[in-house]
């Protein structure tokens, strides 16, 4: 067992509240509705894992609430900061200006998720998706102009028609595309002790879902290497919804529901996190062995998780809309009994809290 102290038994505030970080090579739920301080406590879960494990993290950040995961709070005791100070942590920015990055390359999706981006169906579009198939541009010729110049002067009509569906929807003016340039997916590939995915700040609905797309099949495409990393995905709703609303969404929840299914034998461990469970595709849902549970409302959400955790018995469930904000429900197999939690205190500083309403000045 690796203990990971995470508060204090809600029913005994001077025992403390423990998880086994070693069961976190099980997918993991994460869910409670907004205000009940869900992504505060999903930090000090990360914190405690990145403290006391070897576990690499990779963190899909849509409201940079874990940008600012290098900076430890004023009151952090020293030998803590120094213990924190130690580590790796890589953050790649999309909604600020700061460096490095968030970049993946084009040219590096798989056929179907290049297709996804495009818009293209392989029947109804056959023709440009075959078009597509055959493409062969490596990472150093790359470039928006030249890659559409080089279709636009094709003799091939499904080329031309491939190079206008590319330009009419913009895809290429996406600042996610990295061009010639790095990809983060080399960060990942490293195994940090944690590289956090700042996805929120992207001007085109589809750059998230791309983006987290382009790195997943990444580390699916490197799956036989069997180099464990636990992927934190937090508002996991807008990336394996039950109907997805697009092309790029419904190619990524297929990737999700592939590493749901299959991924736990390669060391790829899901940790999903968002407000309802309802919300998330059945099929990665059901996968899930460990539960974090905090203040949830309503009824549907509470029976859709009983009939998932079954072992969870159900008057703790039941308990839920009672939680106070920062209490939790544990249960499966990262504790031995399912605990009622009230979560510590972070380390680190919250990059995305709520901005304040300011009083009129006299």
């Amino acid at each position: 067992m690796i203990p990971l102290t995470v508060g204090t038994r809600a029913e005994a505030p001077d025992r403390p509240a423990v998880l086994d970080g070693s069961r976190f090579n099980r997918h993991t739920f994460w869910c409670g509705q907004s205000g009940s301080g869900k992504t505060y406590a999903l930090g000090v879960v990360l914190e405690q894992l990145l403290l006391e494990t070897e576990l690499p993290l990779a963190v899909f950040d849509p409201n940079a609430d874990f940008t600012e995961l290098a900076r430890t709070r004023d009151d952090v005791s020293p030998a803590d900061a120094a213990r924190w100070g130690e580590l790796d942590i890589r953050v790649f920015h999309s909604s600020t200006p700061r460096e490095p990055q968030l970049r993946i390359r084009y040219i590096d999706l798989s056929v179907r998720s290049k297709a996804s981006v495009a818009r293209l169906d392989p029947i109804a579009d056959e023709e440009e998706f075959n078009a597509l198939l055959h493409l062969d541009v490596g990472p150093k010729e790359f470039s928006r102009d030249t890659f559409l110049q080089t279709l636009a002067a094709s003799s091939d009509p499904a080329r031309r028609r491939l190079g206008l569906r590319i330009d009419n929807l913009g895809i290429l003016d996406w600042p996610l595309w990295a061009f010639g340039g790095a990809s983060v997916t080399a960060e990942v590939e490293q195994r940090p002790p944690v590289v956090v995915l700042d996805v929120g700040g992207f001007s085109h609905p589809a750059e998230p879902q791309a983006a987290a797309l382009g790195i997943l099949e990444d580390l699916w495409e490197r799956r036989m290497d069997r180099r464990p990393v636990l992927i934190v995905i937090d508002e996991a709703h807008n990336f394996c919804p039950p109907v997805p609303r697009s092309s790029v969404e419904a190619q990524l929840t297929e990737q999700l529901i592939q590493i749901a299914a299959e991924g736990r034998k390669f060391g790829l461990w899901l940790f999903l996190s968002t407000q309802r469970p309802t919300k998330i595709h059945p099929n990665v849902l059901s996968q899930c062995d460990n539960l974090g549970l905090m203040r949830m409302n309503s009824p549907r959400d509470l029976a859709e998780l009983a009939d998932v955790f079954g072992f969870v018995p159900r008057q703790l469930l039941e308990q839920s809309p009672s939680f106070r904000k920062g209490e939790a429900l544990f249960a499966g197999s990262f504790t031995d009994e399912p605990q009622l939690v009230r979560i510590g205190r972070r380390l680190t500083v919250e990059g995305g809290s709520d901005l304040s309403v300011a009083a009129r000045s006299a």
